[in-house]
């Protein structure tokens, strides 16, 4: 039986522990960091352990090679580069939109202020391909670096125990002009990209998702000194739907099961305000899931999922505590709802839309945060591939103008150096 808390019985630390991570990702946190490790005092010799230990093969070099791509392109199916361009297109249109701008202004007489705005050197885009090589996450990280300019564009992606990365992966890389590709996955391929190591670049920022221990690994490299940043906290996949007495049950079972087969630890929610939405659309899931290639898979996802009853006054308190990946809301009113949601990587509104669709065609990113990050970070953008840098220019009148106030503040502060810098332009241009 599906578990159920009804949230209004619930006190406010309760409610947030609801959606507290599993007990798993405590344990993937230390594994990855021990990996990581081992690979930062051990070099590449450490690293290619590592990856046999790991990824199960043993690699003379990580860098898949041209012939092995140009083979997979030849071999892709026409329908299938139709269907990979096409999500191209969609997503190059949506993210063209995006970017930072560059400016100028001037602050004070005599003084301006502007902001150059550059890619980053190197991104480092992780693209899982275990049990689901996932095409779609690679166009999702490729195509707003590219936007964004990314002079050096690397792609991680887990091989097959023969060595071999997914035929379809690098057939879409090579669709996207792209060719610098790694066959290496889990937490040491987080790590040879931390530090540069097995012939990969150092990256100056990681994306992608992937399981608990590559989350994990991203968490810690970018804490070690002078180590990447990273996207976002992307760990395994997260849905909740909202369901009332209206909503198609094969419809919410669909969306439910969509998430739950892509991970063991996948994290499934419904909200539904009666027991009787809930057991309609439970029954619902039962009968989809022994049709699923992936069911063993799903079935051990649901068998963690949860409900929650809630009345529909409460359901923006609920929505906005989990702060979940992917929001579907198949109520009556779902546009009127949705706007009132603070908290969540993507909303799909309607009977209409299915997470699905956003996961593969529709243009906006699906790589989001998750684990409750939504409060905080929203997904990928191109922006998330640029940086700044500020630039300052005073002249003479510029610097007599505002002396003053750096003065003042600089004595606040109880900054004589400050204060001495600024003082000293100021009297040399009476």
């Amino acid at each position: 039986m599906l578990k159920t808390v009804d949230w209004g019985m619930l006190s406010r630390t309760q409610r947030d522990g609801v959606f507290e991570p599993p007990a798993e990702a405590n344990f993937a946190q230390v594994a990855a960091v021990e990996i990581v490790e081992g690979i930062r005092r051990g070099g590449d010799s450490a690293l290619h352990d590592y990856a046999m230990r790991f990824d199960g093969v043993t690699l003379d070099e990580f860098r898949v090679s041209a012939g092995e791509i140009d083979t997979a392109r030849a071999a892709l199916a026409t329908e299938d580069e139709t269907a990979i361009r096409a999500a191209g297109d969609a997503v190059r249109r949506f993210h063209e939109l995006q970017g930072l701008n560059a400016y100028c202004v001037e602050t004070w007489p005599g003084v301006a202020a502007s902001r150059r705005v550059l890619p980053i050197a190197t991104a480092g885009l992780y693209v899982p391909a275990g049990s689901a090589p996932l095409v779609s996450t690679l166009i999702m990280l490729a195509v707003p670096a590219q936007i964004a300019g990314v002079p050096r564009i690397a792609i991680c992606v887990p091989p097959r125990k023969d060595g071999k990365v997914n035929a379809t992966v690098l057939a879409t890389a090579s669709l996207l002009g792209l060719n610098d590709i790694y066959a290496i996955g889990g937490a040491q391929a987080i790590a040879a990209l931390a530090f540069g190591l097995g012939g990969l670049p150092r990256a100056d920022k990681i994306f992608g998702p992937g399981n608990a221990y590559v989350a994990a690994a991203k968490t810690h490299v970018s804490k070690l000194p002078g180590g990447p940043a990273i996207d976002l906290p992307a760990g395994p996949s997260e849905v909740m739907v909202i369901a009332d007495g209206d909503a198609r049950p094969d419809f919410v079972a669909a969306d439910l099961l969509a998430q739950a087969e892509h991970d063991p630890m996948a994290k499934v929610v419904l909200v539904c305000d009666t027991i009787e939405t809930r057991d309609e659309i439970f029954k619902t899931v039962e009968g989809q899931l022994a049709a699923l290639s992936r069911s063993d898979i799903a079935a051990q996802a649901m068998a963690n999922a949860i409900c929650v009853l809630a009345s529909r006054d409460a359901w923006v308190d609920v929505i906005n505590c989990a702060a979940p990946e992917h929001l579907i809301l198949q109520i009556a009113d779902a546009e009127k709802l949705a706007g009132r949601i603070t908290n969540a990587g993507a909303i799909f509104i309607g009977a209409w839309t299915p997470e699905s669709a956003g996961d593969y065609a529709a243009g906006p990113n699906h790589t989001l945060p998750t684990g409750r990050a939504a409060r905080a970070y929203g997904g990928v953008t191109v922006e998330s591939f640029q940086k700044t840098i500020t630039m300052l220019s005073a002249n003479r009148e510029g610097a007599k103008a505002i002396a003053p106030t750096v003065e003042r503040l600089a004595a606040l502060e109880g900054l004589d150096g400050h204060a001495t810098a600024m003082r000293l332009r100021r009297e040399a241009t009476s």
